[in-house]
């Protein structure tokens, strides 16, 4: 298959690490934002083709498990509403929010249905005049103009029923605060190139020279891995720090110019909390005043305080790329895919998933 095949290619992997390992001389730690990204390293066992010398940390690259315990209770309680019928995509509704879960709700009565589109919340919409629709919108910039086009095509076909809870993140201001952490021990990134298919990599570029980090944009396919890997590796080696994008074949500098158009008409940018890591400050989006009409947290004036998560887990510190799955207490113990205390478990992203899915 074109685009898939050749990058699964075990002669290309074999040179590409034959390559990483001929040119390393010190010790690096490389992080990859996605966790596309981290599944593949742990599906393909990528880290046993590197060199010992080379460290991988798994980054905050799932959305889902970043969205704050604080959204979860709001899409809880409104599901909980005779009125309503919550929707979401399939991982959210099983992420713990303080109490409980979406799945939990719909046992206790709640309508809560899961969807593959965004514009299945409109189809709803249409389906059911009677009742409120609310979407649980959640991702990075990835997703984000599909779920701000359902708000096109809510005023286009005149809908007063729908409404979006709105949990949108972005990626470069959460990667600014890892750098900046004190606890920072990154010295090379791969980004996610899903992000920069939409969004382009030009805010990266300052952040790689300010940290004095190289960036390589990167794909998702074993020899994508590699490559991006040689690149952040022989900038490395070379005292560089500059953006690369090795994800050609989809990403564009400047990103997709339509896809941004529709996410700066609909949502504007503000703080945002993310679970593990605390409050970003500019690192989320949110519905623009032009269209409150359709925000679920300012129609429905919802309120929640969230609580941390369970004391034996430190999803927190996996997030942050400080700790592995590994290093849990709780894993593959309290902790499973059938029984998640944290977000990491649940999502298809989740680096914990990913251990537990790959690893023994």
């Amino acid at each position: 298959m074109k685009y898939v095949d050749e990058y699964r290619d075990a002669e290309s992997v074999r040179l590409l690490s034959e390559k990483i390992n001929s040119i390393i001389t010190r010790n690096w730690n490389v992080m990859e934002i996605c966790g596309g990204q981290t599944h593949t390293i742990l599906k393909y066992r990528i880290e046993e083709l590197l060199p010992p010398q080379i460290t991988l940390i798994h980054g905050p690259g799932c959305p889902v498990c970043v969205t704050p315990i604080e959204m979860i209770d709001k899409a809880i309680l409104l599901a909980l509403r005779p009125d309503i019928i919550l929707v979401s995509y399939g991982d959210m509704l099983r992420v713990p929010g303080s109490n409980s879960d979406l799945l939990e709700a719909k046992s206790k009565g709640g309508n809560v249905k899961m969807i593959y589109s965004p514009l299945d919340a409109i189809k709803i919409a249409e389906q059911n005049p009677d009742k409120k629709i609310v979407f649980f919108a959640v991702g990075f910039e990835t997703t984000a103009p599909a779920n701000a086009f359902t708000i096109f095509e809510a005023e286009r076909r005149g809908l007063k029923n729908y409404f979006m809870l709105c949990s949108h993140v972005l990626v470069p201001p959460a990667i600014e605060i890892l750098l900046k952490s004190e606890k920072n021990s990154i010295n090379g990134i791969l980004t996610a190139g899903h992000v920069c298919t939409v969004m382009g990599y030009e805010e990266y570029i300052p952040l790689a020279e300010k940290y004095k980090t190289p960036m390589v944009v990167t794909g998702f396919e074993p020899v994508d891995i590699l490559s991006g890997l040689l690149m952040v590796i022989y900038q490395l080696e070379n005292g560089n720090c500059f953006v690369e994008n090795q994800y050609g074949r989809a990403v564009r500098k400047e990103g997709n110019i339509h896809s941004k158009k529709i996410i700066s008409d609909v949502f504007e940018i503000t703080d945002r909390k993310w679970r593990g890591i605390g409050l970003i400050p500019q690192s989320g989006l949110k519905i623009k005043s032009k269209y409150s009409h359709y925000d679920a947290e300012i129609v429905f004036n919802i309120d929640t305080t969230g609580f941390d998560e369970s004391d034996i887990c430190i999803a927190g510190e996996i997030l942050q790329g400080l700790k592995k799955p590994g290093d849990c207490p709780a894993f593959r113990k309290e902790c499973t895919p059938e029984i998640p205390l944290g977000a990491p478990m649940v999502s298809a992203e989740g680096a914990c998933s990913a251990y537990y899915r790959y690893t023994k």
